[in-house]
């Protein structure tokens, strides 16, 4: 998430009252999760297993619980609680805006684009040209959709990121002021959720197609010309590549790639990332040949058991 215009180290430091190191007048442009943080950009760290990671990454400005070394050409705000005070970052340069309307009037709704009875369209959403959104879909604030786009009846996007931190007295909310961006020619079926990324875009790609109860999680990007079956969930910060095919109840967890041209059979488990141009089956997942074998060889087990009984 960008900033819309430069702040100062010094400005960030007395937004969350903390310490900082580097000169007061060192730019700070955005902030963002580590894997898709850019130069210019703070990051939050609160645990010493990724410090490291934290203090090498794209990042310019570490947000982090200790105080350490500050490497070369970059900046540290010494926090007590990282987490917190990213949250208060996310709240200070979007906070939340209600709406007056079930159509809100910052909305941009392009040429013979029809919006059904029953729909919410929030504050600053931009829609394209030619898309039909059928009855009851909401639209939170600030996604975009292109083209050519259709959404059945019941979908929800930009819900807020399923990302919570475990505290003694129960579960804290990572606060999520990132998009949701749908480019041309995406079918999106009846009853799919969308959540927004946390501090940048869930992307959904030209041509990909969506079936019924689809649920795609935060700061996850589907390539061009997917087919996604029902009731698949894809966790938060997935990569789908151009032209995968996801069956039935296939569930994808987080951070993983599915390379292009993959194809996944029905309930399958991806635990891990995958090579392009194969089928998989099972869970936990492999190619699906090999998946199959094994299965049949499971079969045999009886008969063999029989025989060694004789």
């Amino acid at each position: 998430m960008r900033f819309p215009s430069p702040y100062t180290l010094k400005q960030i430091a007395t937004i969350i009252n903390s310490e900082y190191v580097g000169p007061d007048e060192f730019p700070v442009l955005g902030m963002n999760e580590i894997h898709v943080v850019q130069k210019g950009e703070i990051v939050f760290v609160d645990h010493p297993k990724y410090y490291e990671k934290a203090l090498n990454c794209n990042a310019t400005v570490i947000l982090i619980n200790k105080k350490v070394d500050c490497p070369p050409g970059k900046a540290l705000l010494i926090s007590e609680d990282p987490f917190r005070d990213f949250n208060a970052l996310t709240l200070f340069f979007k906070p939340f805006a209600k709406s007056d309307s079930a159509i809100s009037n910052t909305a941009i709704i392009g040429e013979n684009t029809v919006i059904q009875p029953n729909c919410f369209i929030g504050n600053n959403v931009v829609i394209g040209k030619n898309c039909l959104i059928h009855s009851n879909v909401s639209i939170y604030d600030d996604t975009v959709i292109g083209d050519n786009v259709v959404i059945h009846a019941g979908s929800i996007l930009g819900s807020d990121a399923f990302y919570y931190k475990k505290r003694p007295e129960g579960f804290d909310k990572l606060i999520s002021g990132g998009r949701v961006v749908v480019q041309d020619n995406v079918d999106i079926g009846a009853l799919c959720t969308i959540d927004k990324g946390v501090t940048g875009d869930t992307l959904i790609k030209k041509g990909t197609k969506l079936d019924n109860q689809v649920h795609v999680g935060h700061d996850t990007v589907i390539g061009e010309n997917c087919l996604i079956a029902s009731q698949t969930g894809i966790a938060g910060c997935v990569i789908i590549e151009d032209e995968v095919t996801l069956w039935g109840q296939v569930g994808v967890t987080s951070a993983a790639t599915i390379g292009k041209k993959a194809v996944v059979l029905a309930q399958t488990g991806v635990s891990k990332s995958l090579e392009g141009g194969k089928n998989y089956f099972g869970s936990p997942v492999e190619e699906a040949r090999e998946k199959l074998k094994q299965l049949a060889y499971i079969k045999q087990l009886p008969d063999l058991l029989r025989k060694l009984d004789k």
